[in-house]
């Protein structure tokens, strides 16, 4: 297969980037200088009067120095591209390479030298419009970390690198200061901003054990955290990592292009050739005129707009999504969003909060005043019920109790001469009319069902549920819009499954499927829409979220998730699917067409040419014009979508 690698100044035909920013910077200045150069030397040659020697000379010095880079791409690594493959593997910059030096052996050297200007300025155009978006994405995610407070164990602090911190290390994080490393606050408490990593606009308040994340902004207090991953493990990290791996990943579009482009050379080459075999019989044209004539072909045939179609708009495009939260691994990965035809949802954690919460309370007047019994009995239970009880009553005082978790009873105590005890209604054997009826329908409804008890009478009874987040039924309603269909698969309880369906007015619902069952049911699902997404957060979802043609996990979910997945919510929020799949519509529009508009401007240029209107300074301004247009019609990918759902 023939490839070329493009240096220096790394346009966006296939331009693949160096290692080290400091020798592409340097690089391209000496291109732009060598161009100011041969810019002057033309215009010199210009106020010398057309004909003569010296300007003929300096017309050649501007095509040697504003286009040394178009002609060492065109000539050196089309034979370098060949060597390597073994067979004739041009670029496009061969065709203005050789139109250059044809117009040079015909005596046309002030076209020849307005062709590299033009052609070469172009291209320093191109380059800070595809720059510019890339430096959209990459300034999103600009804030690394780079020294972090050593805190020693005699108190002494020390400013090191944040790469040389160990787990385990404890650092000293400032008031109004970045964290520089993800951790848990040992000492003190903090205020932190970390709209840098799930979005969330109000500062979080933290205490000791709470977790702290790089990249950060504490606010106005001090604390000392335990570092608890290294620098290149940190959440920020890995988004910073996958942010850079989606840039150096095209899409399926400018992936095609580029292997197609040594073949749309040689095309080129040899319809340039019959053309001028043809001139050369049947029109009555000078050798010189023939010449050119072929010169202009040469240069109308040059796909410049074509090559550019797809990468400025897929970095665009991915910029914006970074900026929204989400974080796309490939360009490939916008174009399979746009043709989904199936999404399936896990249910914990990813539809719903994750953490059940109290729905209804039904209390007796005397459960009133005995609620914070039982609330501090709950206070001792570990169990996410328990903690949801607490959180729904955590004004209430705390009573010492000695409780008893009983297996398959719930929970025990006594207090003032009386027994307590909270548990499930499968724990008591006689419960009141009103209380079994009212448990009942909690029960039809999916909910989880908790009794209060003094003296094994049931004086109170809450329902909790795992409720569904605020923008599910939004995004959910979305998608049924647009006419993909919506699944939920689900571990938990057939029942609990149907009841957050219903209400999210998902179109079919799979549920007790186990991780395996997931991905296979995954693959059922593929055989009949094709396009299949999977969103989900947790480990029991990776089988399912690799099996699936798009993999999506959701921001705080596991580090397995995300690691499979394609695509990653970083703000935890369901309605960037949406703003997702809408943005992807319009990066596969933009592209097509671009390459259409593309495609009509060498065609336009070709009939000119045979009409014999056109020229080679008209060539190289239609082509080079369409091809800013086409980077700028890609780079209005960079604006965020409006949130009445145009797109």
């Amino acid at each position: 297969m023939c490839s070329h690698h493009h240096n220096s100044h790394a346009h966006s035909h296939q331009h693949q980037h160096h290692d080290h920013a400091h020798d592409r910077v340097h690089a391209f200045s000496w291109a732009v200088f060598a161009y100011m150069l041969g810019l002057l030397a033309f215009i010199t040659g210009l106020l010398l009067g057309q004909g003569s020697l010296l300007a003929n000379v300096l017309y050649s010095l501007t095509v040697i120095l504003s286009g040394y880079h178009v002609l060492s791409e065109g000539l050196l690594e089309t034979w370098q591209a060949s060597y390597k493959a073994r067979r004739f593997c041009p670029n496009t910059h061969l065709l203005m390479g050789l139109a250059a030096m044809g117009a040079m052996l015909i005596g046309q050297f002030q076209e020849a030298a307005l062709l590299i200007l033009i052609f070469a300025g172009a291209h320093f155009l191109e380059d800070y419009a595809e720059a510019k978006s890339k430096k959209e994405m990459t300034s999103l995610l600009a804030m690394q970390p780079q020294e972090a407070r050593l805190l020693a164990r005699d108190g002494i602090v020390t400013i090191v690198p944040v790469q040389d911190l160990a787990v385990g290390d404890q650092v000293q994080v400032l008031n109004g200061a970045q964290i520089p490393i993800d951790g848990r606050i040992v000492n003190g408490q903090a205020v932190i901003n970390e709209a840098m990593i799930n979005g969330e606009s109000i500062p979080q308040e933290k205490s000791v054990g709470d977790r702290v994340y790089a990249a950060t902004l504490n606010g106005n207090s001090s604390f000392v955290m335990r570092v608890t991953r290294l620098a290149d493990q940190t959440t920020f990290a890995k988004i910073l990592g996958l942010v850079k791996e989606a840039q150096a990943k095209q899409g399926p579009v400018a992936t095609r292009i580029q292997r197609l482009e040594p073949v749309y050379v040689k095309g080129a080459l040899l319809f340039t050739a019959l053309y001028a075999l043809v001139m050369a019989l049947w029109a009555s044209l000078s050798l010189h005129e023939l010449a050119y004539r072929t010169l202009v072909m040469l240069i109308a045939l040059s796909p410049c707009a074509l090559a550019a179609s797809a990468i400025p708009a897929t970095l665009s495009a991915l910029s914006n999504l970074a900026k929204q939260g989400v974080l796309v691994k490939a360009g490939s990965h916008l174009h399979q969003v746009s043709e989904l035809s199936a999404i399936a949802f896990d249910k914990t954690g990813t539809l719903t909060q994750g953490r059940p919460q109290v729905t209804d309370i039904l209390l007796s007047a005397e459960a009133e005043k005995l609620l914070a019994v039982w609330v501090s009995m709950e206070r001792q239970a570990n169990h996410p019920l328990a903690q949801a009880i607490v959180a729904r009553y955590a004004d209430l005082p705390v009573l010492d109790l000695e409780v008893s978790n009983q297996m398959g009873q719930g929970l025990y105590a006594d207090y003032q001469g009386h027994s307590y005890q909270v548990a499930k209604p499968t724990a008591f054997e006689a419960v009141a009319p009103d209380y079994g009826r009212q448990g009942r329908e909690w029960e039809s409804q999916g909910k989880t069902v908790v009794y209060l008890a003094q003296n094994q009478e049931v004086l109170g009874a809450v329902a909790l549920m795992d409720i569904a987040k605020e923008d599910a039924r939004q995004t959910l309603d979305y998608f049924k819009r647009v006419g993909v269909k919506t699944v939920m698969l689900t571990g938990d309880a057939e029942l609990t499954g149907q009841v957050i369906g219903q209400q999210l007015g998902i179109q079919s619902v799979q549920a007790q499927v186990m991780p395996d069952q997931k991905a296979e049911e995954i693959r059922k699902l593929m055989d009949k829409h094709q396009m299949v997404a999977m969103v989900g957060d947790g480990v029991n979802d990776a089988p399912a979220l690799a099996s699936a043609s798009l993999g999506i996990a959701m921001g705080q979910g596991t580090d397995v998730a995300m690691e499979t997945a394609d695509v990653i919510l970083v703000r935890n929020q369901l309605q960037s699917l949406s703003y997702l799949h809408r943005l992807a519509k319009k990066h596969d529009r933009i592209i097509w067409q671009n390459i259409g508009f593309s495609m009509i401007v060498v065609l336009a240029l070709v009939i000119m040419n045979v009409g014999q209107v056109s020229n080679i300074a008209l060539s190289v301004v239609g082509h080079e014009g369409s091809t800013l247009l086409v980077i700028l019609n890609g780079l209005r990918l960079l604006v965020p979508l409006s949130s009445r759902g145009e797109s």
